[in-house]
């Protein structure tokens, strides 16, 4: 049995980097009111970012959630069973804060802000209201930290037979991981959606929830992924 020790120690390169992310966006928000921030970050607007950030985007609507259900192609059940589970957990804490906390996206924040131009990306369809916490933020953290978490448990299981080179490789997948969920949660910065305070709190969730069920499931995965290996 792989002990949650070894696991975690198994995805430092995953959770380090994004502590030391968090602490830095939690110090930008401390140096400067929202409002001068979310300009800060989304000024430097192009045609091509534009595009991608636009697309990269709707990845957290429903194309993450397609991906998740490809296990059950190689009847691999518990993988998807486990996002489920982790989506609907972390959904169900996003929802109730955005209905406790009810604030105004940036659309509407910055009507009130003559001397301050919005930069809006044409073709998107701009929201009003329950912008704290950010739910594409939080897709995108529970997505690619299930993924983390999954590729840990199956390179735990053969650590001592892999190469250096194989650890190097798994590193850096933990890494782009991070990478790709770190993109997602600033589309929603960079398309005016989201202010950095509400990604950064849905990332959290995201990031959190995942660790939290298997932490709370592990025998029952474990179990499950032995049986299915037999």
């Amino acid at each position: 049995m792989i002990s949650k020790q070894v696991l975690l120690k198994t995805v430092y390169f995953y959770i380090i980097p994004y502590m030391v992310l968090l602490m830095a966006m939690l110090g930008f928000m401390y140096l400067y009111p929202k409002p001068e921030l979310h300009l800060l970050l989304n000024s430097h607007h192009s045609s091509i970012q534009d595009t991608f950030f636009k697309y990269y985007s709707v990845l957290a609507e429903w194309p993450l959630y397609v991906l998740a259900l490809l296990p059950l192609l190689w009847k691999k059940t518990k993988i998807t069973i486990f996002f489920a589970m982790c989506e609907v957990t972390g959904g169900a804490i996003l929802q109730i804060l955005k209905h406790i906390i009810s604030t105004d996206r940036p659309v509407s924040v910055f009507e009130h802000y003559n001397n301050l131009a919005l930069p809006l990306v044409q073709g998107v369809d701009m929201h009003c209201s329950n912008s704290f916490p950010s739910g594409h933020a939080s897709t995108f953290f529970m997505f690619c930290t299930c993924c983390t978490i999954i590729l840990a448990y199956h390179h735990c299981r053969k650590s001592k037979s892999h190469s250096l080179r194989v650890h190097m490789l798994f590193n850096i997948a933990l890494l782009l991981l991070l990478v790709l969920a770190a993109m997602g949660a600033y589309s929603r910065v960079y398309l005016s959606q989201h202010f950095l305070s509400d990604v950064c709190v849905g990332s959290i969730i995201g990031f959190t929830t995942p660790f939290l069920m298997f932490y709370l499931c592990r025998d029952k995965i474990l179990k499950l992924k032995s049986e299915e290996t037999k």
